[in-house]
């Protein structure tokens, strides 16, 4: 159906559809907040009184412990696998690899439920019970005699049983699915803490992110230097019983500052608000949209149909989609001019707009999570080969992760309080770069690392053909110290990238969202371990035909480790191109 001479009867229609919705209130003034936030017992809240700054060191606090304990696991996990549950290096990576994404594919659970049900802070606090049994459960699997295996006697090394691998897994992916909920609602929880109306708490919340990552990265570097040494010096059981405390002191620290906390009303489904937009907009797949988008059917007001969210401005992008605002015939005949299957509102269109615009993006950040969790798998067996002796002292390979940390503690500070400043005088931005310039920085910077350790296994090989060390297993006369490069610039990446993708899913998403888009940067770090694990399976596969070790044997000085780490940087550089490409053509969402 054509819309040509229809389209004034369908404005008239449209101003008698709207008439017949109530009409939301302006956001709030004066001392309250103006983004719909109200406090635990549903109340509009004062700004003076909650969130902004005072909320945060609740928030920070709880995922400092946090991630102390998820570090504190994550670590050391592989040197745990090797020498306790004595498996081969090959599969002792892919365990962790494949752990880790799930740590990051869960968030999509946790998110969703937020957005949709409890909202982030119930969902924090269901979730954080389920981690903390894990963690219990973890560290009894690491103390009882009866649940790990025996110590090797000389190169005899007993295989578990089936019943202790059992309880050391479950533990594990219990506390997987316990960070599934809190990854992805403790960021954006701190975020709603800062008003999106008062301009004053809009720039803070940039800085919000900067030391949130500050914080996850305090927790990583206590776990990997006290921590890393007291599992390797002290016994696996106090090991794993201290970052078992964080996680409970975490729990603790979030419920204590409940009553400065600001909370956003979960907006319902958003997998179904989705369908509906698709299925409207397939039910008048033969009808032309309007030129002029203010007769698409959108409430009137300030605010949208979507508890919980802004109303968004017309995007022009994917017209087809517009077809589901659209009032057609059908919707004029019916008593229930509303029905959400037939007829969406501007913004919910938008919502799904939004989310397509946000695809390339996401994919093209995956890789990056590729290179990060080389941090606690081949970097980590690269550092077992190499002299961990400084004098008197033996480093642990875990340890040298500390560097990345650092790292990250070390251009905080300096990004947030002197780069920015400097670069905002250049572009006008109040934050500087545009969180997808921040993104591609730290994509090239990770390709600088995965060439550093590229460089560096270069020389160890050398070292190790010319002190006839091919064919034996040990360390060659290579300091562990040479790894320190690799792992700064991966920390130096992280700042860039990283937290430019916490600001980018969080700021781009739509309102009713924000948790399931926050996990959606996370599962970018799933997807990159599971990533991860298969080239390391294909690697495996194509390398060792004909009975040759292989790039990555259980003897490295056998292998080719150094075309592994020139192959992901290979991949890393293509993977760039394709992000400057996609990031050309995005376009920033448009909020009233």
């Amino acid at each position: 159906m054509a819309m040509g001479s229809e389209e004034p009867e369908y404005a008239e229609r449209l101003l008698q559809l709207e008439g017949e919705n109530p009409h939301l209130q302006n956001e709030s003034k004066g001392p309250y907040t103006g983004d719909g936030s109200v406090d635990l017992s549903g109340n509009p809240v004062l700004k003076n009184h909650t969130g902004n700054w005072r909320a945060c060191p609740f928030i920070l606090g709880t995922e400092c412990c946090e991630r102390l304990a998820y570090y504190g696991i994550s670590k050391n996990l592989v040197t745990y696998l090797t020498k306790e549950l004595h498996q081969g290096n090959f599969s002792a990576a892919r365990n962790v690899t494949t752990w880790q994404g799930t740590c990051y594919l869960t968030p999509l659970i946790g998110a969703f439920v937020a957005d949709s049900y409890w909202g982030r802070y119930r969902t924090v606090a269901v979730f954080s019970t389920i981690y903390f049994i894990g963690m219990l459960s973890l560290t009894l699997s690491a103390s009882i005699p009866a649940l790990k295996p025996p110590h090797c006697i000389d190169f005899l090394c007993p295989e578990p049983s089936t019943y202790q691998s059992a309880i050391f897994f479950f533990s594990l992916y219990l506390i997987a699915l316990g960070t599934g909920g809190i990854k992805p609602c403790v960021s954006s929880f701190g975020a709603d803490q800062f008003d999106d109306t008062d301009p004053k708490e809009r720039t803070s919340k940039g800085s919000f992110f900067n030391w949130f990552y500050f914080s996850i990265n305090i927790g990583a570097f206590t776990s990997g230097t006290f921590l890393v040494w007291i599992q390797d010096n002290q016994g696996w059981g106090l090991g794993y019983g201290i970052p078992t405390f964080f996680m409970a002191l975490a729990v603790c620290c979030f419920f204590s500052g409940s009553k400065f906390y600001r909370f956003q009303k979960p907006g319902g489904s958003p997998v179904m608000r989705i369908c509906q937009v698709v299925v409207a907009s397939i039910k008048k797949w033969n009808l032309k949209v309007p030129d002029d988008s203010s007769l698409l059917y959108e409430l009137e007001g300030s605010r949208s149909a979507i508890q919980g969210s802004r109303k968004m401005e017309h995007c022009a992008k994917f017209k087809f989609l517009d077809k589901a605002a659209m009032i057609s015939t059908l919707d004029t005949k019916r008593e229930d001019l509303v029905n959400p299957w037939s007829l969406c509102t501007v913004t919910q269109v938008e919502e799904l707009k939004i989310l397509i615009q946000m695809f390339p993006i996401w994919a093209t950040t995956i890789i990056f999570s590729s290179v990060y969790s080389q941090n606690s798998s081949l970097f980590l067996e690269q550092g077992m080969v190499l002299d961990k002796n400084i004098g008197s002292i033996s480093i642990p390979p875990a340890s040298l992760s500390t560097f990345d940390v650092i790292s990250v503690l070390i251009c905080i500070p300096i990004y947030d309080r002197l780069l920015i400043p400097t670069v905002r005088k250049f572009t006008g931005r109040e934050s500087g770069f545009t969180d997808l310039q921040r993104i591609g920085i730290g994509l090239l910077i990770s390709i600088l690392a995965m060439i550093s350790a590229y460089l560096v296994e270069i020389k160890r090989l050398q070292i190790a053909y010319s002190e006839g060390l091919v064919h034996q297993k040990v360390a060659v006369s290579m300091s562990i110290l040479w790894q320190i490069p690799q792992y700064f610039l991966v920390g130096a990446a992280e700042v860039f990238t990283v937290i430019g993708q916490l600001e980018f899913f969080y700021e781009q998403s739509p309102d009713a969202m924000r948790s399931i888009c926050s996990a959606l940067a996370l599962v970018t770090s799933s997807l990159g371990s599971y990533s991860n694990s298969l080239i390391l399976t294909l690697v495996a596969s194509v390398t060792t035909r004909g009975g040759t070790p292989g790039w990555i044997p259980d003897n490295l000085n056998e292998g080719h480790l150094d075309r592994f780490f020139l192959l992901i940087a290979g991949l890393s550089g293509l993977n760039l191109v394709m992000f400057v490409w996609c990031a050309l053509r995005y376009e920033s969402k448009k909020a009233s």
